[in-house]
Formats: structure tokens, C-alpha cells, sequence
């Protein structure tokens, strides 16, 4: 406080002008801040070639160091009818080859809300950017209905246009075809990220970028200042790119930019052009601070970002080395990083003999600055993997990177046999070769670059991520585990379920408390729904393969639910009859939320009670004759039942109406603040306080038979009087109370007539007339506190129905 005092007056001391000087100052630190906050990758999904069609599978691949190119699939068009190795045939392409991704004519546009008719319209590339991104949200547990819509942007990289060709000539064909309401809006390059910001509800930002083959990382780069702006808290951005028609294969052959054999062989001598590709991915980002603060995920950051433009140069589709220098210094002067702290370099590698040159020996420029053998700088290019995805190229790359700087590995570069002449090569260069350690003596960071055929160039700067911070509160384990999983339908929740088998089985090292969060608060829930129950990996897995096998197993539930209105939930709190000693012991052991509610119970109870609550219940040499007296009865059955509550609440079970039994209604009248907590405990302790004053011997007793039968029976044996009918728990559920000998007799006749009854485990004969010598200091008690309108709906044991402003 000295400290900020003196503060103070120094600032009062100074001039007007000295005064503004200052402020001004603030403000240029905290935009400086804002404008090179990292922005933090939260959730990353794709489908590339080779089967790539998830971030894990990718890696998988990389990890191989194998390429995946293919001949042009069949299904696509007659490959015979438009090859011809000659380059300057019309009408023909030099290649049979490409790297694709399989099964693009498949989409379920239910899941969507979209209609069959529609999705026929659609370009296929919204189909899967859609799919995408719907898995990168639930990679990321971030679930729709719980983000704000107003707070997501969209920033999508493409420059397809081959089904739009397709739809036009169909529609020429057939001009009456049903496709012509639908062509426009599935086809136009604005629907590509319009039709993902419309179907998920986001109304932020939403951009489509086609600057060729630099698309998808200018669109990312365009979403982190987006983000550093304010214009959203949250960012989809990616690329999406397929090959459809002969038509751009054709028109590259003629201009000799791809590779007669489909490789690309960046940075050989034997270059002669890339190898084409095709694909979809995307990453969800959010500010560091955010994503920190939500506790987030965080993949990877992205330290800073950079794009410009060639400007003039030889031609309009030639590298401008000049230009690819200012970029990468602009990205690094954002990033406030120095070039020799850069230890990987992701390079745009078309492998064509004039723009590797350009690229490397520009890059070198750069990032050679105060390097040294010791500290190389190594590079490579996914291209040699999965071939160059043109609009969804650096995004491709970006991928590969975020799961390198999580493996701390770094993939083979493959297709290098001599490297090229043309590169000014330095001892300091390195090209992985295998599979190899990213070893670094600090931060590990890594530059990703893409440049555009006609100019525009983009350039990342990534670091791995921050270390995870452990939450000091989950120092236990629980002792079984709740796995949910859902979909729209019956086959693809077996789907899921084998999914998730899968998972087990090849990460061991995740733990299963985080694997069963991540499924039951990421994901929407649908109709078609299971719930497993298992303490360990191996029992949930074994029950996953039980499911798909359509055998039953305890801890097995599934089923269908209405898609309708969520159902109502009651919570009814119980009475005394049922404690013991340890009762939600585990829970105390397991549970921090229900440990803090009871501990501050137990806190609150210390004035009130001669033992500590704790201590009665979980002490080694606690007793039951402790706890069975009513005085330490009734405020362990309310402390345990109010832990209870907030435990269901923190799981996110919320009541739509309460109600109590006994003591259970001191619970349901706090839970639902017409009680604060503070106020409750003092009322049931001093019930409970009152009642054990009184004198013992009577009885309760539990009836499985109507409320007119007890009735006849009470009248029939003229023991009215002695006994009384203390609860009405449902049709066929009576309790009496009263005297002992009175109460047995009864108990005794119905028993006779084999009507079932059962003995509480009570000190005392409570909710019968024998109470009555406590109820008029009790009153007076309960009249000084304080009562407030219910917050949750709660049912009065007097009339059955809402309490109203009476309660």
C-alpha cells in the first residue's frame, strides 16, 4: 500500500504534460502487448492423402517417411483419355499421378440439417470443410451450443473451382434439373467458409482467401489479427483443395509447373516440378491468454505471422528472393524472435529448379544470421509426403510442424538423392533424412512458409507449447470412471465406440480421467446414446468390444432419447433411518468438490456440535451409537446430502424442482436459498439438539401398505393416541411413530396379515407427538433467521405441490 501511495503522489507531482506522457506510455505497452500476444493452436483436424484423416494418422505417416502418391483414382475421370507425356499435346497432362484423399463423394447431410437435394449442389469441398471443422471443435471440446456466436470467426483458404464446372455442364445438359436453385450458393468461392460460419451459427468474421497456393496460411495468419483485434475470441482457419477435372491438370501441364512422375523432390538436383495433392485442414485458435484462462488444450502457439506480396519481378508466377527476405523479417520482428533462435524451417518447397533456389538461399539470408554447425537450422517440406495441396498446402505444413514440436521429432525429407547445385548450401543447413530428435539448447520454434504463384506470400513463426500447468486440485484418482458417448445413429455410435477401443489400445499414457472428461463435456449429445462404468483402461475397453459385439455387461447402458425438450430433473432429499459410519467416505477421499462442501459443513458445525462432524464420520474408532444419536443424525445426513448437491452440480446436473424428506427438506430449502447454508446448519443442529433432549424410547417404523389400511389398523387397535402416521412416502410407503410398545404392536398385526415392515434406525420417535415439549423453542429459533423466495422450485411437504411466497 506504501508502495502505491508513493506511487501516487509521484504521479500527482508531475506536469499535465508529463502526465499524458505517461499515460501514453501505458497505452503503447499494452497495444504492443495485444499486437504480440501469441495466439495459441487449440484443436487441429484434417483428411490428407495416404489415409491421413485425422492429425494422428498424419503423423503416423510422417513418422514412416513414406509419400503416398497414387494414380489418379479412377472414379475421378478416364486417366487414359487425357494423358500424354508430351507437355505441349492439347488438350492432355503429362502425368498419371497425385495424392488424394479417398471417399470425397461421400457426406451425410443430415447431421448437417442440410437436405439430400442441396448436398447434391454442394462442391464437395464444403461437404468436407465441413466434416472438418466439426471435428477440430470437438477435438477441442469446444461444443456448440456453448460458444457464443457472435465470438467465432472463419477465415477458409481456396481456389477449387471444378465442381462449379461440373454443376454448369450438367446444368446446360439439363436446364430444368433440380440443381439450379442450389448451384449458386454451393458452388460460389464465398460459400466456402459462408456455409460453415451459416450451418454453425457463427457470425464473426467470415472470409474466404484465394491468393493460389498461400491461401490457407494467409487465412490463418488474416485469423490471428482478427483475434488480436477483438473482432472474435475465437478463430476456424485452414484450407481446403480437391482435384475434380482433367481442366487445371491440363492447364499446369502446359506450363510445365508439375512433375512428370507425380514426386515432389524438393531441393534435388532432379527437380522438374511438383507433384499435385489434395486435402482439407483446419485449426481452431484462440488468444494465448484466453485459451489459458479457459484451459484450453494448447497445441502450439503461433509466435507471429507475416504476408506480402512479390510485386515486380521476372514474371507474374516467379519467386522474388527480396521479398521472401522482408517476409520472414517482418514475422520475426512480430514474433520478437531472432533468426538464429529459428531451429526448423518448413519451406514452400514446389521442387521446381527455379523456386527452391530462390526460397532457400532467401531463407538463408535471414535465418543464417549468428548461426553456427553447432546450432543448425534444419529444413524440409511436406510436399515429398503427400504432394503439394495447392490452397491447403500450408496448412498441411503448419499440421506437420504443431506435431513435430509435440514429438520433438522431425520427419524424413524424402526424395533426396543429390541435392540441387543451384542451393548456396552451408555447414549449418541440415535436411532430416530420417527420422530425427529436434534438439535445441532453449525454445523450440520453428518458421512455416508458403508463397502464392502469383505473388502472395505468407510466413509463420510457431514455438511448442507452453509447459502444462498441473491443477494442484487433482491429486487423487477416481476409483471408477463414467465414459458417455453419442450419435445421431445406431451405426455410428458402434463406430465411435470402436473408435475409442482403438484409442486405448494405442495411448497407454493418457490417463483415462482426462479421456472420459474430453468425451463427456466436448461433445454434443445426440440421440442414439452409451454410457460405460469402469475403473481401469482394460475394463473400459473390454466393454467397448462388448458393446460392438451387441453383448451385455454390467456397467452397459444404451439406448435412445427423445430428441425433444431435455428432461426434467428432481433431486429429493432423504431423512434420517439410513446413515452409518463412512457413509460417502469414498466420495470425501476422491471427490475435491464434495470434500470442500463438506469440510466447510463441518466448519460451520463446530460451534453446534461436542465432536467434530468429521470425526463422527470418518474417524477410525467412530461409532454407529455416536451417529445414531439424532443431535449428530440430523447434521450428517444434511452435511452429506448438501455435499451431494454440489458434487451433481459440478458434474452439471441441475434440478428443475426439489423437495425433502425430514431433514431432507432443511437440505432442499438451502439448496434452493430460501436458507443460506450458515442459517440451515444452525436450524437442523438445533433440532436435532432439542430432539435428543428428549426423552428415548419410541419408535418408527416402515410400512409397505396403503394409508387407509394403517388408518383402520390404528383405529382397530384404539392406539391412535400412542402412534401417529408420520410420513406418506407414496401409495404403498407409510412410516408411524410413537411409542415403542404401541408402535411394535402395530407393526406386529400388519406383519400377520403378511404386510411387509421394516425398523428405522432412529434414537427417536420423530414426527409423532412426543416431539411436541421441543417445538416452541424450536420455533422461536426459527423465527430469527432469515427466509428468501426459492431460486429452485421446491415442493412443500404439506400440500405436495410448489411452495409459494408462504414458505
Amino acid at each position: 500500500m506504501s508502495n502505491k501511495f508513493t506511487q501516487k503522489e509521484q504521479i500527482q507531482k508531475l506536469s499535465p504534460l508529463q502526465r499524458a506522457t505517461l499515460a501514453l506510455k501505458k497505452l503503447e505497452t499494452k497495444l504492443n502487448k495485444t499486437l504480440h500476444e501469441p495466439i495459441a493452436i487449440i484443436g487441429m483436424s484434417c483428411r490428407f492423402p495416404g489415409g491421413a484423416t485425422d492429425p494422428e494418422k498424419f503423423w503416423h505417416l510422417l513418422q514412416r517417411g513414406i509419400g503416398v502418391r497414387s494414380e489418379i483414382p479412377r472414379d475421378r475421370w478416364d486417366i487414359e483419355a487425357y494423358y500424354d507425356p508430351d507437355p505441349d499435346a492439347p488438350g492432355k497432362m503429362l502425368t498419371r499421378y497425385g495424392h488424394f484423399i479417398d471417399q470425397v463423394d461421400q457426406f451425410d447431410p443430415s447431421f448437417f440439417g442440410i437436405s439430400p437435394r442441396e448436398a447434391v449442389a454442394m462442391d464437395p469441398q464444403q461437404r468436407l470443410l465441413l466434416e472438418v471443422s466439426w471435428e477440430v471443435l470437438e477435438q477441442a471440446g469446444q461444443v456448440l451450443e456453448r460458444l457464443d456466436e457472435a465470438s467465432v470467426g472463419v477465415f477458409v483458404g481456396n481456389d477449387g473451382h471444378d465442381y462449379e464446372q461440373l454443376v454448369q455442364q450438367h446444368l446446360q445438359q439439363e436446364p430444368e434439373s433440380p440443381l439450379v436453385t442450389y448451384a449458386g450458393t454451393g458452388n460460389v468461392l464465398s460459400g466456402i467458409a459462408g456455409r460453415l460460419a451459416y450451418t454453425f451459427g457463427f457470425t464473426g468474421p467470415t472470409v474466404t482467401i484465394d491468393t493460389a497456393c498461400s491461401s490457407s496460411l494467409v487465412a490463418i495468419h488474416q485469423a490471428s489479427n482478427s483475434l488480436r483485434l477483438g473482432e472474435c475470441q475465437m478463430a476456424l482457419a485452414g484450407g481446403v483443395k480437391l482435384h475434380l477435372t482433367p481442366h487445371s491438370y491440363i492447364g499446369i501441364s502446359r506450363a510445365r509447373m508439375i512433375s512428370p512422375d507425380g514426386q515432389c523432390k524438393t531441393f534435388d538436383a532432379s527437380a522438374d516440378g511438383y507433384g499435385r495433392g489434395e486435402g482439407c485442414g483446419m485449426v481452431l485458435l484462440k488468444r494465448l491468454s484466453d485459451a489459458q484462462r479457459d484451459g484450453d488444450n494448447i497445441l502450439a502457439l503461433i509466435r507471429g505471422s507475416a504476408v506480402n506480396q512479390d510485386g515486380p519481378s521476372s514474371g507474374l508466377t516467379v519467386p522474388n528472393g527480396q521479398s521472401q527476405q522482408r517476409l520472414i523479417k517482418q514475422a520475426l520482428a512480430q514474433a520478437q524472435v531472432k533468426p538464429s533462435e529459428i531451429s526448423y524451417l518448413e519451406a514452400h518447397g514446389t521442387a521446381t529448379s527455379l523456386g527452391d533456389p530462390i526460397e532457400v538461399n532467401a531463407a538463408m539470408a535471414v535465418l543464417g544470421k549468428e548461426r553456427t554447425p553447432e546450432f543448425p537450422l534444419w529444413i524440409a517440406s511436406v510436399k515429398t509426403n503427400i504432394g503439394h495441396l495447392e490452397a491447403a498446402a500450408g496448412v498441411s505444413g503448419l499440421i506437420k510442424v504443431v506435431l513435430s514440436l509435440q514429438h520433438r521429432l522431425l520427419p524424413a525429407h524424402l526424395h533426396l538423392q543429390e541435392p540441387n547445385p543451384k542451393i548456396d548450401w552451408q555447414p549449418w543447413m541440415q535436411i532430416p533424412q530420417q527420422l530425427t530428435p529436434w534438439e535445441v539448447s532453449g525454445r523450440r520454434l520453428a518458421g512455416v512458409s508458403s508463397f502464392g504463384f502469383t505473388g502472395t506470400n505468407a510466413h509463420l513463426v510457431l514455438e511448442e507449447a507452453p509447459p502444462l500447468q498441473e491443477n494442484s486440485q487433482v491429486d487423487w484418482e477416481r476409483p471408477l470412471h463414467i465414459l458417455g458417448l453419442s450419435a445421431k445413429n445406431k451405426e455410428a455410435l458402434y463406430q465411435l465406440a470402436q473408435n475409442y477401443s482403438q484409442h486405448l489400445e494405442s495411448h497407454p499414457e493418457q490417463a483415462l480421467t482426462n479421456i472420459c472428461f474430453t468425451a463427456n463435456t466436448g461433445r454434443l449429445s445426440y440421440t442414439h446414446r452409451l454410457s460405460l462404468v469402469a475403473g481401469t483402461k482394460q475394463e473400459l475397453q473390454e466393454k467397448l468390444n462388448a458393446f460392438g459385439k451387441g453383448e451385455e455387461a454390467s456397467g452397459l447402458v444404451s439406448g435412445v432419447v427423445n430428441s425433444g425438450e431435455s428432461p426434467k430433473v428432481a433431486m429429493l432429499f432423504t431423512g434420517q433411518g439410513s446413515q452409518y459410519v463412512g457413509m460417502g467416505q469414498q466420495l470425501y477421499e476422491s471427490q475435491p468438490t464434495f470434500r470442500k462442501a463438506l469440510e466447510k459443513c463441518a466448519e460451520i458445525l463446530r460451534p453446534y456440535l461436542d465432536k467434530p462432524l468429521l470425526e463422527v464420520l470418518y474417524s477410525p474408532v467412530a461409532q454407529d451409537s455416536v451417529l445414531e444419536q439424532t443431535g449428530y443424525t440430523q447434521p450428517a445426513v444434511f452435511a452429506v446430502e448438501y455435499a451431494l448437491y454440489q458434487l451433481w452440480q459440478s458434474w452439471g446436473i441441475k434440478p428443475d424442482v426439489v423437495m425433502g424428506h425430514s431433514v431432507g427438506e432443511y437440505v432442499a430449502a438451502t439448496v434452493a436459498e430460501v436458507l443460506s447454508l450458515e442459517d440451515g446448519l444452525k436450524l437442523i443442529a438445533a433440532r436435532g439438539r432439542l430432539m435428543q433432549q428428549l426423552p428415548s424410547g419410541g419408535k418408527m417404523v416402515a410400512i409397505m401398505a396403503s394409508e387407509s389400511k394403517v388408518q383402520e389398523t390404528l383405529r382397530e387397535m384404539a392406539l391412535g393416541d400412542q402412534v401417529a402416521i408420520a410420513a406418506v412416502n407414496g401409495p404403498q410407503s407409510i412410516v408411524i411413530s410413537g411409542e415403542s410398545a404401541a408402535v411394535r404392536a402395530i407393526a406386529t398385526n400388519l406383519e400377520s396379515e403378511a404386510i411387509k415392515t421394516k425398523q428405522l434406525q432412529v434414537s427417536h420417535a420423530f414426527h409423532s407427538s412426543l416431539m411436541e415439549p421441543m417445538l416452541a423453542e424450536f420455533e422461536a429459533l426459527a423465527s430469527q433467521l432469515t427466509y428468501h423466495q426459492p431460486r429452485i422450485p421446491i415442493i412443500s411437504n404439506v400440500t405436495g405441490t410448489k411452495a409459494d411466497k408462504s414458505i
